[in-house]
């Protein structure tokens, strides 16, 4: 039976002595990140360039900027060494491709990227998601039809055996183990989340971003946004426009059905974070546009996951990942990630 929750307490934020102690605590942080390794491609196109080909009845789209940067786990993965980290463990599967080589150039340029978890595959892809963007005269930037590069078929048995017998040994190294379950045949199969689940069961901190399956995993902190954590619960999305009532009773019936603590992002209104028995609001603030919410996830999971490491509360831990997506959200056009300063100058623009 779904039980419903209408009592909640609103955080109000942290001094800056405290602050200030939870990001002193971070350097000192060990973390394993395990989940579908992906790249992020754009291709700027100045369509005052192009010429009616002679060929077919197009304008071809002239690329003038390229740039790349990981996406989906790896993005995660960069946000974690970013916040300056003692070691970032990545694990996970690529192809033997251009995109997979790319990847793992980005992961060595991080200090403290550990990467002998990252398993390159010739039956799989590098996943990839490549966004063609084109201007013409005036400032107004378009974006074409994404192009994917995906898998189709489940990771191999051998490739599952690597990734379990390597997140084994890893997690007794580290303080917290974050996972990014975007992909529908990814490396976070059905026997990795077992072991995920179990690893929780015998006490490892572990913090869980799944795209399609937040409900499957137990024993953990469940990071579901909204829609995701809707989901979850009542089967189906919700299509009305939940109140913050509904949406903190969402969070609990997930923490119960799923014996697992919940942060649920809730966009521009911030997230909660509950038990099942007691539930914290903690609100996010007005960030001025321009913004790009794209990555804001990642930043979050990858900020939160530190942050409790490192000893905050989880109310703490939420805050801080709040301010720290506040800070993803204005680079636009690229997933991007958030440095200890840029979190400090935001709490010091909302708290001070």
């Amino acid at each position: 039976m779904l039980k419903c929750s209408n009592s909640f307490e609103e955080y109000k934020g942290m001094s800056e002595d405290r602050f200030n102690e939870i990001l002193s605590r971070i350097s000192k942080v060990k973390v394993a990140l395990i989940g579908d390794l992906c790249l992020d491609v754009y291709w700027r196109a100045d369509m005052r360039k192009s010429e009616l080909s002679r060929e077919t009845p197009h304008y071809p789209l002239p690329v003038v900027q390229e740039w790349m940067s990981p996406g989906a786990g790896g993005n995660v993965a960069y946000n974690i060494a970013s916040l300056g980290v003692e070691k970032t463990f990545v694990i996970g599967v690529i192809g033997k491709d251009w995109r997979g080589d790319i990847l793992k150039g980005l992961f060595s340029e991080k200090k403290g990227m550990d990467i002998r978890g990252v398993f390159s595959n010739g039956t799989r892809v590098t996943e990839a998601y490549c966004k063609p963007l084109r201007k013409g005269v005036s400032d107004v930037e378009y974006e074409d039809p994404r192009i994917d590069f995906l898998n189709y078929q489940p990771l191999c048995l051998e490739q599952e055996r690597k990734i379990i017998d390597f997140l084994e040994n890893v997690a007794k190294e580290v303080d917290v183990i974050c996972v990014s379950d975007q992909s529908i045949h990814g490396c976070i199969t059905s026997a990795v989340r077992d072991k995920i689940n179990e690893l929780g069961r015998d006490g490892y901190k572990i913090v869980v971003d799944s795209r399609y399956r937040i409900g499957l995993f137990g024993n953990v902190i469940l990071k579901p946004n909204e829609v995701e954590g809707w989901r979850a619960v009542y089967g189906k999305d919700n299509e009305y426009g939940a109140s913050l009532t509904e949406l903190v009773s969402a969070a609990v019936n997930l923490s119960l059905k799923n014996n697992a603590d919940v942060c649920m992002t809730l966009g521009a209104k911030g997230c909660v974070y509950t038990n099942g028995e007691k539930s914290t609001y903690i609100p996010s603030y007005e960030v001025k546009p321009p913004i790009d919410i794209c990555g804001a996830g990642d930043t979050f999971i990858s900020a939160f996951s530190c942050a409790v490491a490192a000893g905050a509360k989880v109310h703490e831990a939420a805050s801080f990942a709040n301010m720290a997506a506040d800070v993803t959200i204005t680079k636009v056009a690229t997933a991007g990630t958030a440095s200890l300063e840029e979190i400090r100058e935001r709490h010091k623009a909302i708290f001070t």
